[in-house]
């Protein structure tokens, strides 16, 4: 079988990636990184996904890029907005995608694996810079030429499976393959039990998918 290195935040839509790429006939490689979160919620549930899911094997990494601030996830000094707004949003990680993915690149190059899947969607896109399909894009250009692998003649192919997808279809989706929802936390700052907000926007856009797919939400709220 194929391998694969997967992105695994622990939140909804990174599990219902690791679990369309287990659906494609991959053997999963979990990836998941401490970079300086807040609340380590979301590492745990990482764990805990990546057993469920059967994924070959799940690594987490530390890197330091929290330190340098800037984001309302990472800097203790920054507030996480609960009223939405325009623009690129304060809870952005300046650069974070560029990194993780670079991380998962050189771990599918000592894998010899043939792909990278990461669960950025379309409801990100407008918001986030890294996001977007022209950042995708971008990257998957670089790997062309960023290793010994693709240099020499083989290939690995950057899939982001939600790009298009708006919440309550990645919702649907996963449900589909399975994934259970009550294993994940998506807040930007649930607490030390793992529990949601509900006010963020991350809580708002995880309630509201559930709600227009008519699924019950699973997620546990303070």
């Amino acid at each position: 079988m194929s391998r694969a290195v997967v992105l695994l935040s622990g939140g909804l839509d990174s599990a219902t990636t690791l679990a369309i790429a287990k659906d494609d006939g991959y053997d999963c490689f979990a990836l998941s990184c401490n970079y300086g979160q807040k609340h380590a919620a979301e590492l745990r549930a990482a764990r805990k996904v990546a057993k469920f899911l059967g994924a070959e094997e799940h690594r987490q990494i530390k890197i330091p890029i929290g330190e340098f601030g800037g984001s309302a996830l990472t800097d203790k000094d920054v507030s996480v907005p609960e009223d939405g707004g325009d623009g690129i949003p304060v809870t952005y990680v300046p650069a974070r995608n560029t990194v993780l993915l670079s991380l998962a690149l050189a771990w599918a190059e000592v894998l010899e694996a043939d792909a990278i899947f990461i669960g950025v969607n379309a409801v990100d896109y407008s918001g986030y810079p890294d996001c977007r399909p022209g950042f995708i894009a971008a990257f998957q250009q670089l790997v062309a030429v960023a290793t010994k692998r693709t240099v020499e003649g083989g290939t690995i192919s950057l899939v982001a499976p939600l790009i298009a997808f708006s919440k309550a279809k990645i919702i649907e989706r996963g449900t589909a393959l399975g994934v259970d929802y009550s294993l994940t936390v998506s807040c930007y700052q649930a607490d030390a039990r793992g529990r949601a907000c509900g006010q963020c926007d991350a809580c708002r856009i995880r309630a509201d998918g559930f709600k227009a797919v008519g699924i019950a939400d699973p997620t546990r709220y303070t």
